[in-house]
This record gives C-alpha cells, structure tokens and sequence, in this order.
C-alpha cells in the first residue's frame, strides 16, 4: 500500500446533510455524487440507509450511478442496520459498509446503559455479521476522542480480527486538542498488534475550531484516511473540510503527504454545495471563501503587488482562480489606487496622485468599498467634467 496517500473519505451526503435546512432530494445527490467522483473523492458516504425511506434510495441511486468511487452507508452496530444498508449498497460496483458503537464511558454509561464488555462483544458481532454482506467495513468508535486509550486499543485489536478493513477514530464532539488527538493515534499505531491490517481514518469535528488542526495531527501520526464534508458542513459547528486538508497537502510538500483531488474543481463544487443545500460560505473561510483571495489593506497590497507570495502561500490559479483581487477600501494605499488606476488608462504624476488619493479616501469612507465606475468618478471630477 502506498503510505504517502491520504484517502478522501466525503460525508457531505450523509453527516453534512444532517444541518437543518440542508436536506437534498435522491436526484440532487446523486448530481453531488457524480461530482465528488469527478473530484477524486476515494469514498462517498452517501447516507444511513435505515434511517428513512428517502436515504435508503439515494443510497442505492447513488450506488447505480458511480462507478469508480467507493459508495459507504453508514450503519449502527444492529444487524437491521446492516441488513438494511446491504440491500442499499447491492449494486455498488464497489462498496462499504460504516458501522460501530460509543467508545468513551461517557456513551457506554449514557447513551447504552451498558458496561465495556457488553459494547465490546457488540462491536466484534457487529463486523463479524457485516462479513456476510462486506469485503470492506469501516468501523467506528463513537467518541474515540474521550474514550479510555487501553479500551479503544482493545476494541479496534478485536474488530480488526473480526475483519474491520478501516477505523475511524472520531472526535465526535470537537473536544479533543491536536497534541491529544496525534498522540491518541499515534498510540494505537504502537499498541495494536494487528494495526497493520487496517487503515486508521481520523473524522473530527469542529466545536472548538480544531476539526482541521485534529485531523492533521492524526495524519501525521499515522492515519492515511480523511473524512471531510464540502465547505466544512456538518452537525453542529461542522466537520474537517474537504478543501481545507487538499490544500495543506499541497502547500506543506515536505509533509510527503499527497490525495487525489482535483483542486481545479474544489471551488465550483463548493459553489454548488452552498447553493443547493443552502448553505452561505462565510466570506473569510479558508480557500474557498469570497475573500480568500483579496487584498483590502494597504500594506498588504503594495507587498502583493511587488511579489505575489509576500501574501499569499496559495496560487489561486491551483483552484482555477484567475487572479487575486485588489479591494478598493479606505484601508488602501497608494499604490492599490495607481495600479488599478492604471489598468484603467490613467497615468499620473506624484503630484496628480496625492490630490487623487484625498479624493479617494473621502469617497472610500462614505462607500467602504469602490468599484471602476467609482474611479471614473472620481477622475471625471478631477478633469471638470
């Protein structure tokens, strides 16, 4: 297996989707489907099939319509779960079954009622029934993040004997900081016997802000697969975004970390995915937010304007972004002002510049942000027009 690939494992379709307002027909993701597919996406997790009707057919459309992505459905470790999602996933070309229970005493005494050994014996039965149906089962451990070290070690040894293909160790709450989380997998990468059968998958959240800095860390320490939603989407305060990890890998090349994504398709799926689930990108979000590439402050544009990487450690051309923008602000300098001014056919002297740049700055306040028609304005006073 190649250990520099970080697999993309997308759940847009089944945790992103769980945000209020967010809830797409079976055509409209089996549109998103073919896309993340078109992507690079190595796995879709295209819904919970025992949850309703509607998401037992996505799936299964979903699994008739790609064909190179895998199509996971997330089951709980009950056997009508998994019985249900085989029948979902029956014609996948390829396909895996998500399935697992709590880790953390905190869901074994409040969410189960139960004791360790009771879950234990329930995980292992679980993927050891999916093996009727799967090759590939991924198995999660519920609250991985708060969950006793020497029993999440104990459970993943015993699911991987039973077959377990992949494990996901989520921070399901966004409790858990990045020095724990890389020292949590780092632990079981040395304290499994059997880790080597298996792929460690790291799904975090992003209650505190951590998704992305927790999933790093677990890649880092050894985790090779990701799970990521589009923009970031996601119960609660989201999860680790898509778009966010791609580019790290691409900006950090001495990590010697790499996926499969074509970033030259990041934006506009981002765009599509804002649009159809109603979901507005924040203006200053990370890569694919409206002003990720812009530059408002006078300093910062006189440096960008003297060599692009003074400020920005991201070729917008990598998401297929023509260019950078140039924000006209009462923030702006001079030297903003005269290169666009210039774009637009005026050159001026020193001198002409100065009673421009008051005119500018007056204008500037009152509008807080200018556009050509503005600086034609402005000109067209200067000349007496």
């Amino acid at each position: 297996m190649d250990n520099t690939k970080i697999h993309v494992f997308d759940t847009t379709l089944r945790d992103g989707e769980q945000v209020p307002g967010c809830q797409l027909n079976t055509e409209e993701k089996v549109e998103i489907a073919k896309d993340l597919e078109s992507l690079g996406v190595d796995v879709i997790e295209a819904g919970f099939p025992v949850s309703s009707p509607g998401d037992f057919n996505s799936v299964s459309e979903i699994s008739k319509n790609v064909k190179e992505s895998i199509i996971c459905g997330l089951s709980r470790a009950v056997v009508m779960d998994i019985d249900t999602a085989a029948m979902a996933l029956k014609e996948a070309k390829r396909k895996r079954l998500h399935t697992g229970i709590g880790a953390s005493d905190m869901h074994i005494k409040y969410k189960f009622n139960s004791t360790r050994e009771k879950i234990l014996a329930q995980a292992v039965s679980a993927v050891k029934y999916s093996r009727k149906y799967f090759d590939d089962i991924e198995f999660y451990a519920e609250d991985a993040g708060r969950a006793d070290e020497d029993f999440l070690a104990k459970m993943v040894e015993e699911v991987i004997k039973a077959g377990a293909t992949v494990i996901n160790i989520p921070d399901t709450t966004g409790y858990t900081l990045p020095e724990a989380y890389g020292a949590k997998i780092n632990f079981l990468m040395n304290n499994v016997p059997n880790i080597d059968k298996a792929i460690l998958s790291v799904h975090c959240h992003n209650d505190l802000g951590l998704a992305t800095a927790n999933t790093l860390a677990g890649i880092q320490n050894g985790a090779r697969q990701v799970e990521v939603t589009m923009n970031g989407i996601g119960e609660r305060a989201g999860n680790t975004s898509l778009e966010e990890i791609t580019m790290i890998l691409k900006a950090h090349p001495y990590l010697k970390l790499y996926s499969e994504i074509d970033t030259l398709k990041i934006l506009e799926l981002s765009k599509k995915v804002s649009r159809m689930m109603n979901m507005p990108v924040q203006r200053n979000k990370a890569i694919v937010g409206e002003n990720a590439f812009s530059h408002s402050s006078g300093i910062h544009q006189d440096g960008f304007l003297k060599h692009r990487e003074n400020y920005e450690i991201i070729d917008p051309s990598e998401l297929g972004i023509d260019k950078s923008s140039i924000d006209l602000t009462a923030r702006s300098g001079r030297a903003a002002l005269k290169h666009r001014l210039s774009i637009l056919g005026f050159k001026l002297t020193k001198f002409e510049m100065e009673t421009i740049y008051a005119d500018f700055l007056t204008l500037a306040d009152k509008r807080k942000l200018l556009h050509d028609e503005d600086l034609y304005e402005i000109m067209e006073k200067k000349n007496g027009k």
